[in-house]
């Protein structure tokens, strides 16, 4: 028998990871080569989350759990709105999911129905797009100003022409780094409330903050639906745990969904994850490290002929106009790859229409290594 893959199928690679699989193969041929092509920490998970994974592991038993999550990572979490943000969150709205991957796909399937259109950036993280796209909603993207993040402005130009059920913004965002600051948070939140927007609020680049105080969209708007992960500051990728915070009316709903998809989040991660929220003094040091490499690339991209396109203002991220060098970002990408021996991802994948012109480059690296990338770089640009 011949299949046909459906239609829903039919949506763009993540060609990052395609990047980051040709610089696997690189590597096993026994060539040197330094990856800035995926947001991925170079540091192991911290201490405390191991020892708490090998103790479970001794314990013998991991298994299913509540579709919800255990109650003391949930708990722990509501522990860490009040304790980082000042904001009271009852753990009875937190859904602890299989990393954020899954919490966008649990979101979007209790919040929205097929054909209905929901506005993401562009640039921005290309899952959405894919998610949203496989799903059989309409994708609605808002190109960004200059400034590098979502304004209220540009979020009720797109709803007057489109009519939209929902938005989903980033901040600090992925590929730019920017981040929203607190008045335009406001304003955006306050037109989703008058105009029946729902807001969803990605959230997993928070602690990953250089130029101020986190500021989560709970604070602002207690019934915005938020995602978060313990993938970036808790160096928890492979791990593959996250959390959303619900308005009380989409709990139940979203349960019943996690039961049929995905049972409930891994209880091995789970139960270390709790451990995460107690090593902040390892993850700090980490984070310094990404503050030295933001440093060094603010001032050493724009050498090389690398244009800083948005403010590195968090997260692990530059994003880069490469016009000065090339045209198409995906043939620049391979050949930075084959040539120079460094793995960047192409703007393509978070901008469909501008992308050809740009890279992202994740510093989420050892400090040496991005040193030495952009040393590469430059020597193979001349």
């Amino acid at each position: 028998m011949r299949y046909t893959p459906s239609k829903r199928s039919a949506i763009e690679p993540f060609h990052a990871m395609d990047v980051l699989a040709e610089a696997n193969r690189l590597k096993a041929t026994g060539a040197s080569v330094i990856s800035m092509a995926v947001g991925q920490p170079s540091d192991p998970a911290p201490q405390a989350v191991l020892e708490a994974a090998r103790k479970a592991l001794d314990n013998g038993r991991v298994g299913y759990t509540d579709a919800l999550g255990i109650k003391a990572l949930r708990e722990e979490i509501a522990r860490h709105y009040a304790d980082h943000y000042g904001t009271e969150v009852s753990p009875g709205r937190i859904v602890v999911t299989t990393g954020s991957s899954a919490a966008f796909n649990l979101a979007f399937l209790a919040m929205f129905d097929v054909g209905d259109r929901v506005a993401i950036t562009a640039p921005g993280y290309p899952a959405y797009r894919n998610i949203l796209g496989a799903l059989g909603l309409e994708v609605v993207e808002i190109p960004l100003g200059e400034e590098g993040y979502l304004t209220a402005g540009e979020l009720l130009a797109a709803h007057k022409a489109k009519d939209l059920a929902g938005v989903l913004f980033a901040s600090p965002a992925n590929p730019t780094g920017a981040i929203i600051p607190e008045r335009e948070l406001r304003a955006i939140l306050e037109a989703c409330a008058e105009y029946g927007i729902a807001p969803i609020s990605d959230e997993i680049y928070h602690r990953l903050n250089y130029s101020g105080p986190d500021i989560t969209a709970l604070s602002r708007a207690p019934d915005t639906i938020v995602i978060n992960s313990f993938s970036k500051y808790y160096c928890m990728t492979g791990w593959r745990i996250g959390w959303m915070v619900l308005p009380e009316s989409l709990v139940r709903p979203v349960e019943r969904i996690q039961q049929s998809l995905y049972i409930s989040a891994p209880e091995l991660s789970q139960i270390a994850a709790v451990a995460a929220f107690g090593a902040s003094a390892e993850l700090e040091r980490v984070k310094g490290r990404y503050r030295a490499s933001r440093d060094m690339l603010m001032k050493k991209l724009p050498e090389i002929g690398f244009r800083i396109a948005a403010p590195m203002d968090g997260a692990f991220y530059a994003y880069c106009d490469v016009s000065a060098h090339a045209n198409d970002s995906m043939d620049f990408a391979r050949r930075m790859l084959a040539e120079a021996h460094v793995a960047a991802a192409p703007g393509f994948d978070f901008d469909t229409v501008e992308g050809h012109r740009t890279m992202r480059l994740s510093y989420a690296g050892a400090v040496d290594d991005m040193v030495e990338a952009v040393k590469r770089i430059g020597n193979w640009l001349r």
